[in-house]
Formats: structure tokens, sequence, C-alpha cells
């Protein structure tokens, strides 16, 4: 039969392992610091996001999966709204006096 201490032990190693094991199951995330977008940023990206729009919109069309009122409308709107978003860039562009070199 083993003695008081080596039980003892097993014990005391036995919670050790335990909580460390939960320590790693439940540690908190480092949380990553995203980089903050400016107003400019952002609408760069929303106009590269309407422009392939557009180009799917004209490929849907193309391959015949919207009728003529469904894509004038569509394709209608996805435009005003990428001229609402150059002219907001031009705007801040003009007023900061920042301009973004376009990249192909």
């Amino acid at each position: 039969m083993p003695d008081s201490t080596g039980i003892s032990f097993m014990i005391f190693a036995t919670v050790i392992f335990t909580f460390g094991i939960f320590y790693y199951i439940f540690k908190p995330v480092r949380a990553e610091h995203a980089v903050e977008k400016t107003r400019l940023t952002f609408l760069y990206e929303r106009k590269e996001q309407t422009f392939e729009n557009l180009r799917d919109l004209n490929f849907e069309y193309k391959a015949g999966k919207l009728s003529d009122a469904d894509f004038s409308s569509m394709r209608d709107s996805m435009e005003q709204e990428a001229a609402n978003i150059l002219a907001e860039i031009e705007e801040i562009e003009q007023a900061t006096g920042v301009r973004r070199e376009v990249t192909a």
C-alpha cells in the first residue's frame, strides 16, 4: 500500500494539472489591435466593392439571369451610389490635400 506522502503528492499533481488544463482551455485571448480606418480609406474600399458589384451585375445580365427592367434599375442605383462615393472622395481629398495613388 502506498504511503500517505505519495498519495498526497499524486492528489496535488492532479489538482495542479487540472488547473493547468482549465487555464489553457479558457485563457483570455489577446485581442490584436486593428488599424483604424480613415473615412477616405473606407470610401476607397467601398468604391472598389461598388465597381465589383457593377461588373457582377453586367455579367449576370449577359448570362440572362436578369430582365431588362431589373438590370436597368439596379444599374442606375449602383451607378448613383458610385457617383456619390466618388464625389465624397474628391471632397475629402480637396479638403485635406491628400490624394491616393491609383493602383492597378
